[in-house]
């Protein structure tokens, strides 16, 4: 696992210097001046001069930063740096670099999406229930069976299930396909529960005691059966809209890749809304309370899930979390709050709509923006951010999220 933990730090800290790297590059397009490019924080471990900017690496590992000079009307500057003052270029030059830090990790999100289409495939998240009447039972083909993973009958084959048996209720719940025998039967752990099963067209019941296995620190019951396919019509099998994971040529993964990238930039939307309301069980997981599987991580806890995916030879998941992680950086610097990346672009369209409506009063320009007055809002966001990381690391040394194998 250690590998694998180091691997994916690396890819960590790749993903921090690209998206700092785009925003020199289109700084310099631009012609600002970039003064200093460091990944990390605090004391400076290491550092060179080149072409006039100073590279180094600093002791915390936990992001990066480029100093383009001038960045607001109050930054020192030296007189030969004056006309490159950031906050003196046009306004579309400004956002366009702000963007350009987001927009690389969004580039290279879509890269490792594409890498991940080509070699293993891509998860087909809208997939359709198989729309068999009922289910066929394969007795003990389970990790969750009565002693290990293909050894013993489990709960099925223990309740005098057979092989062909069709399961048509659990627990009194009606099981129409394989997607809803896996919600009823995963919600009961431990319990036994009636099942019901047609065996060559007579009704039986019987009782089986599910196990309870752990997913991701949750429980979830299993009954020890598998999805036959016998009697499932072939087109039904062969239609992409069944299938868990479609793979694709060089030139289908390319559509398909961005398809993928759309759907989960709406997720990661989806979840840094929802990210705030998270941190409270996050800390409770520190004092021993379950950690959810989709709970927010920081580097360290990504860390350790590429580094598990890693040691389970499930590499397509290791790159499909980095690019994921990717996505929710560039998704988290555009939030519109000081210091991040969307919080000076709000500054400068604020500019822009103010000096728009002084034109209409006949007024001149009112000239950069007051940052002094957006201080305590930077302060306050800078240490709310500071708190949160120390909740979510701690949280992820003491009760780490655990990928089930």
């Amino acid at each position: 696992m250690v590998l694998g933990i180091v691997l994916f730090a690396l890819g960590i800290m790749v993903s921090i210097v690209l998206h700092e790297y785009g925003h020199m590059r289109v700084a310099q397009w631009s012609g600002m001046k970039v003064r200093r490019f460091f990944v990390g924080f605090g004391p400076t471990l290491w550092s060179v001069r080149r072409g006039g900017i100073e590279y180094g690496l600093k002791a915390v590992p936990l992001g990066g930063f480029c100093d383009i000079a001038g960045m607001t009307a109050y930054d020192e500057l030296a007189p030969e740096d004056e006309p490159k003052a950031m906050w003196r270029q046009a306004w579309w030059k400004r956002v366009a670099v702000l963007l350009a830090g987001p927009f690389m990790n969004i580039v290279l999100a879509i890269a490792l999406f594409y890498t991940v289409a080509l070699g293993w495939g891509l998860v087909n998240r809208d997939v359709q229930p198989i729309p068999t009447d009922q289910v066929a039972a394969v007795v003990g083909d389970t990790c969750a069976s009565a002693d290990r993973c293909g050894v013993g009958l489990g709960p099925a084959g223990e309740a005098g299930i057979l092989p062909g048996d069709r399961i048509t209720s659990v627990d009194g719940q009606p099981v129409n396909s394989w997607s809803d025998l896996s919600e009823v039967v995963s919600a009961r752990p431990g319990q036994t529960v009636p099942v019901t099963v047609d065996r060559a067209g007579d009704t039986l019941t019987t009782t089986a005691s599910l196990t309870s296995s752990s997913e991701g620190g949750q429980a979830r019951g299993a009954l020890g059966v598998r999805l036959s396919e016998d009697g499932i019509p072939a087109e039904i099998l062969d239609d992409p809209a069944y299938q868990s994971v479609h793979t694709y040529d060089a030139l289908g993964a390319v559509p398909a890749t961005f398809v993928f990238t759309g759907e989960m930039i709406e997720a990661t939307i989806e979840g840094l809304i929802s990210f705030p309301s998270k941190i409270p069980a996050v800390a409770a997981s520190i004092f021993g309370a379950e950690r959810a599987e989709d709970s927010p991580v920081s580097v360290v806890g990504a860390s350790h899930i590429g580094g598990q995916a890693a040691e389970q030879g499930a590499w397509w998941l290791f790159l499909l979390f980095l690019a994921g992680l990717n996505l929710f950086l560039g998704a988290f610097n555009l939030v519109p709050l000081t210091p991040f990346d969307g919080g000076h672009i709000a500054v400068v369209f604020y500019e822009k709509i103010r000096d728009a409506l002084r034109r209409l009063r006949g007024l001149a320009p009112g000239g950069p923006a007051d940052y002094e007055k957006l201080a305590p809002l930077t302060i306050g966001v800078f240490v709310l951010l500071i708190g949160v990381s120390a909740i979510v690391i701690t949280a992820d040394f003491v009760n780490p999220i655990l990928l089930t194998g």
